[in-house]
């Protein structure tokens, strides 16, 4: 079940086995303090990364994650951006967003985008990766290639 952000703690219906296990991942590779501070990264990440895909790789993704991560993702209300965002220029979006550090956001960003890959596996992340514009690689860990010439 996916909480609402706006009811008080104790009257929150409890997160997932899966969504709880993704939280932790996200706790410990971001170091954060509690898990209402990793709940808060992947909202964050989770819903401006649902406004960069389309198509296919959103719904795989959708798949492949907790029934709560994959409702952020894919929000109704959320309309996917019609100009893509670079990996830097959506690290800067968030953070406008968040009113957090860029430093910040981009330490939320590889900390989520960690959790996301080990839930997609490394086929689904290639092929979103050769889905989003460039400067993603390095969000999600992985080195970025330029093309052949």
């Amino acid at each position: 079940m996916i909480t609402d952000v706006r009811a008080p703690l104790e009257h929150q219906q409890p997160y997932s086995m899966g969504y709880e296990q993704m939280l932790e991942k996200v706790r410990y590779e971001g170091a954060y303090p509690t898990r209402e501070k990793a709940d808060e990264a992947v909202r964050l990440v989770l819903t401006g990364l649902g406004r960069q895909l389309t198509g296919d790789e959103r719904v795989d993704l959708a798949a492949c994650l907790p029934l709560e991560a994959a409702r952020v993702l894919t929000a109704a209300q959320q309309i996917p951006d019609t100009q893509p965002l670079t990996g830097w220029a959506f690290v800067k979006d968030l953070a406008a967003r968040s009113g957090a550090s860029l430093a910040t956001t981009r330490w939320d960003t590889g900390s989520v985008f960690a959790a996301v890959a080990a839930h997609a596996g490394p086929d689904l992340v290639t092929r979103l990766l050769r889905r989003l514009p460039s400067g993603y690689a390095l969000l999600f860990g992985r080195a970025e290639l330029a093309p052949a010439a």
